[in-house]
């Protein structure tokens, strides 16, 4: 999308408000901020994984029950993912991301001062809550600063935040772990999330891409929304199509991957590889590097194909379809590889999925009315990310009953290929945005209208 000029103002349509003016300063800030948002957000997931060998001698828990600690986190992620997404329709992204941050820095506090398992399931919990929504209404509120055609790059650094806070974070907790003790990480994240909470207050606002800006807009040329900007859809048929159904499916297959690295990659490092903690940072970094760069190249350079004329399913779905196949497929080898092909392969199944997550939310986002893209993500989110409650316990139970740790691994490793090749052959096939886009269109008379005036669009 063209950027407005001064001196020649876009044509308008009778009865519809004009394009909103990309302010690319402003909205470029507001991602920034997103990015360190998503930064912490990932720091707060992977710091019980890297402090997890210290806690786990000095409160004697078994892996079971590690396990448990660790997917406890998930047991309220997708719920408070799929309410906050519904309650974005009426309370502001500046709202929501900030208090979001608050709790993140309340749920590190339980550990600091009683150190148990009750005290860490809580504040995981607590923690799981408060950032269920994180990815989902972070990329809302970054939409609302971003045209349809000017997403690929933003959506890629936003999802790029996972990958920097394990670059980042990985060597800088686990120095505070061995320096300083493992309650340190928890009290810098706490500290962290407050900071970035006060500053965001101060400077995130809704852009005017949000629904509240744009009911009655006739959709901007070259978008993929076949119906009305004003108009909503039964939740049943925006969820029932199979671009969506896709989209959750590559999330679900790409969050068990993230699961699985999150919890149990640095157990896994330093108790069958023989890594010393340092080393095993280095190697996760060199895996979220690896993430980054496939972030920061593939979605940016596929939204430029789409803006030359291919067609989303190819633009957006067939990829994160290849790519969560690919990562399954590297996860039932490296078990079985030695060297630096184990190495390579390993950082095949825990980053290449990577993609998946900016490419899910436009696929979704272009079937999706934008007055319902925040409640549509908070669903896609909340179904997508339930690995998060099975894929940690489910592991550490196979490890506690498996004649070796080494062969717990493998079992756990061939299962979660198992699910994530599921995964990805379904989006593959099932994201079809343009189709999906023509099939809801016809559901347009029988929708609710958000305003009598909306302009009528003919798509």
């Amino acid at each position: 999308m063209a950027e407005p000029s001064p001196s020649a103002p876009p044509r308008e349509t009778a009865g519809a408000p004009p394009h909103p003016v990309f302010d690319r300063r402003r909205a470029w800030l507001i991602a920034a901020l997103i990015v360190t948002f998503m930064l912490i957000n990932y720091a707060d997931k992977a710091v019980l994984g890297l402090a997890a060998v210290p806690i786990m001698d000095e409160l004697g828990i078994s892996n079971s029950t590690y396990g448990l600690v660790s997917s406890s986190f998930a047991l309220l992620f997708s719920l408070s993912g799929l309410i906050v997404g519904f309650v974005s329709a009426k309370v502001s992204s500046r709202v929501l991301l900030f208090a979001m941050a608050a709790l993140w820095a309340v749920a590190q506090l339980p550990v600091l001062f009683v150190a148990s398992v009750p005290a860490l399931i809580a504040g995981r919990m607590l923690l799981g809550a408060a950032e269920g929504p994180a990815a989902s209404m972070s990329m809302h509120a970054l939409y609302k600063w971003f045209p349809e055609d000017r997403r690929g790059l933003p959506s890629a650094l936003q999802i790029s935040g996972a990958a920097l806070g394990m670059l980042i974070a990985a060597p800088v907790l686990t120095w505070l772990i061995t320096g300083f003790g493992w309650r340190s990480a928890f009290a810098a994240l706490a500290a962290a999330s407050l900071a970035w909470s006060l500053v965001w207050w101060r400077t995130g606002h809704d852009g005017p891409y949000g629904a509240e800006h744009s009911r009655g807009a006739r959709p901007p040329a070259g978008t993929t929304h076949a119906h009305p900007v004003g108009q909503r859809l039964p939740y049943r048929r925006l969820l029932l199509n199979g671009t969506v159904l896709g989209s959750i499916a590559g999330a679900f297959g790409a969050s068990w991957a993230m699961a699985l690295s999150h919890a149990w990659l640095p157990v896994y490092l330093r108790t069958q590889l023989d890594m010393t903690p340092g080393a095993a940072a280095t190697l996760i970094s060199a895996v979220s590097a690896f993430s980054l760069v496939l972030l920061l190249s593939v979605p940016p350079l596929l939204d430029l194909l789409h803006r030359r004329g291919l067609a989303r399913r190819w633009s957006s779905g067939a990829p994160q379809g290849i790519a969560v196949t690919v990562a399954g497929l590297a996860m039932a080898a490296f078990p079985f590889a030695d060297g630096g092909a184990r190495l390579m392969l390993l950082a095949l199944a825990f980053g290449g999925h990577a993609i998946v997550f900016p490419l899910h939310y436009m696929t979704a986002s272009a079937v999706v009315p934008p007055q319902q893209r925040g409640a549509v993500f908070g669903i896609v989110a909340a179904t997508g990310t339930l690995p998060g409650v099975i894929a940690p316990y489910l592991t550490g139970h196979l490890l506690d009953s498996a004649s070796a740790q080494s062969a717990g691994y493998t079992r756990s490793f061939v299962l979660s290929a198992a699910v994530m090749a599921a995964c990805g052959v379904a989006a593959l096939f099932a994201i079809r945005p343009e189709r999906d886009a023509r099939r809801l269109a016809t559901a347009v008379p029988a929708a609710i209208p958000c305003d009598e005036t909306a302009g009528r669009h003919d798509g």
